[in-house]
């Protein structure tokens, strides 16, 4: 025998082999029954997807009138205060200082200063945009006309001049706190 013949015998005898391996006769029963199984089970029901609704974009238009995240003016104490103080009115002729230029929001109060040998107690306050300006009783700030009537260690208490929607104006107080962080 040679070995061109040797080495077909020993081919034919692995195929035969294989083909013995995947016979049927092997059982698979376990497999067949877990395939039955699966399929005789009841199948899952999947919800259809919600309805997606657009988004609908709102424009604010009111950016004229008094900002919703500010307090309103009450309106019998505006018309008290417009019977007892008619006159209540904004300089118009004074020079606006610096921080009037900036909506009272966004000012933070963040010190105070006590020149020795002076009774003056001078506030810090940053302006939002890297600066710090230094303001006493009298001074002001905000965009509605705020003058500073009294500061303490903790607080600034300002009078603003605001329009009561009649034709008017009220004063309205506010106060700027320390602030801590």
């Amino acid at each position: 025998m040679n070995f061109r013949n040797a080495a077909r015998l020993l081919g034919m005898m692995a195929a035969l082999l294989l083909l013995t391996a995947c016979s049927k006769n092997q059982g698979y029963g376990d497999l067949d029954k877990f395939m039955a199984q699966a399929r005789s089970a009841p199948r899952g029901h999947v919800e259809p997807l919600p309805q997606f609704k657009a988004y609908e974009a709102f424009t604010y238009s009111e950016a004229g009138k008094r900002s919703p995240f500010e307090p309103p003016v009450d309106a019998k104490l505006a018309m008290l205060q417009k019977e007892n103080t008619s006159s209540i009115k904004p300089d118009f002729n004074r020079p606006k200082e610096v921080l009037e230029n900036f909506d009272l929001n966004k000012l933070k109060m963040v010190g105070t200063l006590h020149k020795a040998g002076s009774k003056t107690l001078w506030a810090l306050v940053s302006d939002g945009q890297g600066g710090i300006h230094r303001v006493r009783v009298g001074n002001h700030m905000g965009k509605n006309y705020g003058r500073i009537v009294s500061i303490t260690d903790t607080q600034i208490q300002l009078v603003e001049i605001v329009p009561d929607g009649h034709g008017g104006w009220v004063q309205r107080p506010r106060t700027l706190s320390l602030n801590e962080g």
